[in-house]
């Protein structure tokens, strides 16, 4: 049906190559661009069909650009780092090839998401005739679809949003982030945010901690609250929305090797000189952490990711929880990959095919709740990331 070109070989470009590669009919010519050819040479010996593969500093917009008019693909998938989202975008529309990323821009000197940089190219894709998806993991990404699925199927209106995030898998490392270090740490050391009654409440980081009974055995977690993407989007799509938040576990040994490591500076984002050379700390230390994509083999238990939502149905109060739970040694078995990169290579991938099939295809940029979510929610179901929904006596949350 469709040529595609995959911007990204970590942990999730992997993934989403070896989906894209399960549907030939869908995608029947995949490209996997890095800057280090490599690591998709290593990527492509994986799979069972041929992949062709490029080098391509995503930073640089002429050689990107000329790569994309080279290979003409339909749609350029983008999971590489959050800061490259502009560059990509841009070169999408200098060549004229839709676009889709898995997480919103984020500038590198600067520990700062918002989709205000991304939602300001809305004219330049309409105008082009162009269509750019925005945050098509999963949480953003499956998260907003399972939001728009629980409106349309069980609510008139939704009044809260919890989004929680469990991973209780062990990797057995000392210290070790799921995905990027840099973006993972970046993202775990900001303040807090969420939305109340129209207006942003900001909190210091990892200060507020709830715990939370997961199901089908996981038990109960410590989480704590962060500020994720998707409640900026979602509370702008689903205004009656009074409060929304987003919480994740973690364990108290990442905590407090965290605690150390920011304590001494290895988590700061600004350059310092050492012997002579401008280096920044976290990037320093994402050089001597374990590779995310390294942890696959090791790593054990399950993830749970949710919605827990409150709300009004013929006018009466309703709480309805939605989940998937995936297991780490299944994924590995079937793409080489831990739960954290199968869980948001998998939607990318069936993001790609809505765009593709013409199911999710309209000018401009959009993101995941702003559209049919039964096409995406059966599709979670068919290729590896199955879904319960239940309806609760209440939250389940302290707070």
């Amino acid at each position: 049906m469709s040529k595609v070109l995959i911007i990204g070989a970590g942990g999730v470009g992997g993934v989403v190559t070896h989906k894209c590669a399960q549907l030939a009919d869908v995608f029947t010519d995949i490209i996997l661009a890095s800057r280090t050819e490599a690591k998709c040479k290593k990527i492509a010996a994986q799979l069972k069909r041929p992949i062709r593969t490029a080098q391509v500093d995503a930073d640089n917009v002429p050689e990107l650009t000329a790569l994309l008019e080279k290979e003409k693909p339909s749609l350029v998938i983008n999971v590489a780092l959050p800061y490259q989202d502009l560059h990509i975008m841009d070169a999408c529309l200098n060549a004229g090839i839709h676009y889709m990323d898995t997480a919103n821009y984020e500038p590198p000197e600067e520990a700062k998401f918002e989709y205000s940089w991304q939602w300001a190219y809305q004219d330049k894709f309409e105008q082009a005739g162009l269509m750019a998806l925005l945050g098509s993991g999963f949480d953003p990404g499956v998260t907003n679809v399972y939001t728009a699925y629980l409106k349309k199927h069980y609510f008139d209106e939704i009044h809260e949003l919890d989004i929680i995030d469990c991973n209780a898998g062990d990797h057995g490392q000392p210290f070790a982030t799921n995905f990027n270090p840099e973006i993972n740490i970046r993202e775990v050391t900001a303040n807090g945010r969420y939305w109340q009654d129209g207006q942003w409440v900001e909190t210091p980081p990892l200060s507020i901690k709830d715990t939370y009974d997961f199901p089908e055995g996981i038990g109960p977690k410590n989480m704590y609250l962060m500020y994720h993407e998707e409640l900026e989007s979602i509370t702008k799509h689903f205004p009656e929305i009074k409060r929304a938040r987003f919480w994740m576990t973690f364990g108290d040994a990442y905590l407090k090797h965290l605690e150390v490591l920011e304590n001494v500076g290895m988590t700061g984002i600004e350059p310092v000189i050492y012997n002579g050379v401008e280096i920044v700390p976290l990037q320093f230390l994402k050089a001597v952490l374990p590779d995310p994509s390294s942890l696959g083999p090791l790593t054990k238990g399950r993830t749970c990711i949710g919605c827990v939502a409150k709300g009004i149905k013929d006018g009466k109060e309703r709480i309805m929880y939605i989940y998937n739970i995936c297991d780490h040694e299944a994924c590995y078995e079937e793409v080489q990959s831990q739960a954290i990169s199968y869980t948001t290579g998998v939607p990318a991938m069936i993001g790609a095919k809505m765009m593709l099939e013409g199911k999710w295809m309209k000018a401009g940029v959009w993101n995941m709740e702003q559209f049919d979510p039964d096409p995406f929610m059966e599709d979670l179901n068919s290729y590896g990331l199955p879904w319960t929904v239940v309806e609760l006596k209440n939250t389940g949350l302290a707070s």
